[in-house]
């Protein structure tokens, strides 16, 4: 939990990005404080969290780039009970540094749950920001096409996902077939989810070590699109840390409504799947 060397780091790939030619940077979940919620500094890191935003707001504003600086954790107070919980948070923060949008996780990963606190009934909202209406989603919400679903019914057309996704999420039985399931399970959905929705979706997940031979970390952080799929050649077949600087087309997505159309039956008074689960309702 070294959160001054983390954010360091973070910055000073922020400013190549920017160097670089980059309008928008995106970091992974987690990158400030890692997940070790057992911790018994974890908590007290977590309420650093304003301090952290503000930097990147700073650093947004010197670089005149966009950034979704990951997640942060938040440490706040319960109004009612007085105790401590924590919220999984990523910001949208303009090239000004103005905070145009944020969202806390909802689908949280099983393991989260006795520490984190879910946005559970908040509507997902589109954020519209210099890069175009974008989406933000966080880890474990790419198993759920719903979240894209609204996302997209709402006009986004960039879904940006912060994760800490590693390759031992898997059961012990899926990883006795195949050790690399869980890679297996971000490299097909995440080009479902382009096709599905006609969107952009730029994830971005935690890598390991440079040159480490024993990481857990699954990595492959990359902007996936309609017809072509995955971009993003330093990391997008990688499980260590690094940077891509991708070159998106909004064209792709254009082409592919042109083509699939899906946001135009989604827009359709007599689309047929606008349902909810009712809560006597088992799956």
């Amino acid at each position: 939990m070294r959160i001054e060397a983390n954010f360091a780091k973070a910055a000073q790939l922020i400013k190549s990005a920017a160097e670089g030619g980059a309008h928008l940077a995106v970091l992974p979940e987690y990158h400030l404080t890692n997940w070790l919620p057992d911790d018994p500094k974890f908590s007290d890191l977590c309420g650093q969290w304003e301090i952290y935003l503000n930097k990147y707001r700073a650093l947004a504003k010197e670089h005149n780039i966009c950034i979704v600086p990951g997640t942060i954790v938040e440490r706040h107070e319960d109004p009612e009970t007085k105790e401590p919980t924590l919220i999984n948070v990523a910001y949208f923060i303009d090239n000004n540094g103005k905070i145009l949008g944020q969202y806390q996780k909802k689908n949280l990963w099983h393991p989260e749950r006795p520490h984190l606190t879910s946005s559970l009934h908040d509507p997902h909202e589109v954020i519209q920001t210099p890069v175009g209406p974008v989406g933000l989603l966080i880890c474990w919400d790419l198993a759920f096409p719903e979240a894209f679903r609204e996302l997209i019914a709402g006009g986004a057309k960039i879904i940006i996902i912060p994760t800490f996704w590693t390759l031992s999420d898997c059961s012990e039985y899926g990883l006795s077939v195949n050790p690399r399931a869980e890679a297996l399970f971000l490299e097909s959905t995440l080009v479902a989810r382009t096709f599905e929705n006609t969107c952009a979706v730029v994830f971005v997940n935690a890598g390991g070590a440079v040159g480490s031979s024993n990481s857990n970390y699954a990595g492959l952080s990359r902007v996936a699109v309609p017809f072509i799929g995955a971009l993003g050649d330093e990391t997008k077949d990688s499980s260590e840390e690094g940077m891509s600087i991708v070159d998106l087309d909004m064209r792709h997505v254009e082409e592919a409504e042109a083509n699939y159309k899906v946001r135009e039956d989604l827009a359709r008074e007599d689309w047929y799947y606008t349902y909810r689960h009712a809560k006597q309702e088992k799956l």
